[in-house]
């Protein structure tokens, strides 16, 4: 054997022995919400979630619906909600809108067609849980925050009514809401014409 082939051979295993070394696994998450509101017990299930992925998907759920009492922001005011808001933490995320499927047992693959592939799903809501386990994807939960408060029926509820809200959900939210004139529109549309 050459000299010359024997140093390429060793070169090559070399470059070999670093390329396995410097592989890095990405675990993504995902995390599914109407967020309508996203509020700060969204937040902290985000600030959980950043110590365990390293990137994460952040499913805006209902997308299609807006404009009402249930649902007043659209997809991409929520987009603009969620993507400010998460701005602040060291993580790729990516923001993307999922429509409802009215037949959950392909739910989770439509859900996949939908977004970037992910490792594992965060959610603490029954039927998310048991469609993507059925489903064989891995499911965490973590514990609600202040639920009483952090509900968004809770903070649509005071909106409508002008009370406090701002303080239960992040900087960036307030801002868009007031951008989009939310607040006149929850109440608009909230309000019946029976006078």
């Amino acid at each position: 054997m050459n000299p010359s082939s024997a140093r390429i051979r060793v070169a090559l295993r070399l470059v070999d022995f670093i390329n396995a070394r410097t592989h890095v696994v990405i675990m993504r998450g995902f995390y599914i919400g109407r967020f309508q509101p996203y509020h700060d017990g969204h937040h902290r299930m985000v600030a959980e979630i950043v110590s365990e992925v390293d990137e994460l998907v952040l499913g805006i759920g209902s997308a299609g619906h807006s404009h009402s009492k249930r649902d007043p922001f659209t997809a991409g005011e929520r987009v603009m909600m969620v993507t400010k808001s998460v701005a602040e933490f060291d993580l790729t995320t990516y923001v993307v809108p999922i429509e409802d499927l009215d037949r959950n047992s392909v739910w989770v693959s439509h859900v996949r067609s939908m977004s970037p592939s992910f490792d594992v799903a965060y959610s603490n809501n029954p039927l998310v849980i048991q469609l993507f386990k059925e489903a064989g994807v891995e499911v965490r939960q973590s514990p609600m925050f202040n639920r009483d408060v952090l509900e968004g029926t809770e903070l649509r509820d005071r909106m409508i009514e002008g009370g406090e809200w701002q303080h239960l959900v992040p900087d960036p939210v307030v801002d868009v809401i007031e951008e989009v004139n939310g607040i006149e529109r929850i109440q608009r549309v909230s309000d019946t014409d029976a006078g």
